[in-house]
C-alpha cells in the first residue's frame, strides 16, 4: 500500500495499491484542544493501521514549509500537525518519504498552474471520485493522491 499525506488540518491521506487503485481516503482528523483543532494522532494512527497493518507500505508525505504571508500561528499549526502525522508514522513504523511540492507536481504535470489545477488532473485520473468535486476537501484529496501517485513514480523509478 502507497499512502499520500497532505499533512495540513483540511489535509487528506489517500491510500493507493501499487497499481495506482484508490483503495481509502480519510479527511485529517482533527480534534478540538483549548481553542484550537489539532490533528488526531490517534485516528490518523488507527486508520493507517487499518489499510496497511503488514506487509509492504510506504508513506509519502508532503514536506511543509511556511508561506509567503502566512501568519506565525498559521505556520505553527501547519507544521505541528505535519509534524504529528510524521510522529505517527515513526511510531508505528511504516516507512515514509518526505515529497517536495514541486516535486510531485512535477509528476502530475502542474508546474506553473494554480492550486485547483490538482483537483483537475486528480478528476482526470479518478472520474468516478464524486468527492473531488467539492472545493475544499476535493482539494486536499487530490492532492493526497498526487502525492501518493508521485510515490509510485518514484519508487518504480528506483527499480
Amino acid at each position: 500500500m502507497i499512502f499520500g499525506i497532505d499533512p495540513g488540518l483540511t489535509g487528506c491521506i489517500a491510500v493507493l495499491d501499487r497499481a495506482g487503485a484508490l483503495i481509502a481516503h480519510l479527511p485529517m482528523p482533527t480534534l478540538r484542544v483549548g481553542s484550537k483543532n489539532r490533528v488526531n494522532g490517534a485516528a490518523v494512527a488507527a486508520f493507517v493501521l487499518t489499510h496497511a497493518p503488514t506487509g509492504e507500505r510506504h508513506a509519502y508525505l508532503e514536506l511543509v514549509g511556511s508561506m509567503p504571508k502566512q501568519s506565525p500561528n498559521s505556520m505553527f499549526s501547519f507544521g505541528h500537525s505535519a509534524g504529528l502525522v510524521e510522529g505517527v508514522l515513526s511510531g508505528l513504523g511504516i516507512p515514509y518519504t518526505l515529497v517536495l511540492p514541486q516535486t510531485w507536481k512535477k509528476h502530475a504535470g502542474l508546474m506553473g498552474t494554480d492550486k485547483d489545477a490538482s483537483r483537475s488532473r486528480a478528476i482526470q485520473l479518478y472520474p468516478g471520485l464524486r468527492e473531488l468535486d467539492l472545493k475544499t476537501k476535493g482539494q486536499a484529496l487530490a492532492d493526497a493522491i498526487l502525492i501518493a501517485r508521485a510515490g509510485l513514480l518514484l519508487e518504480t523509478s528506483k527499480r
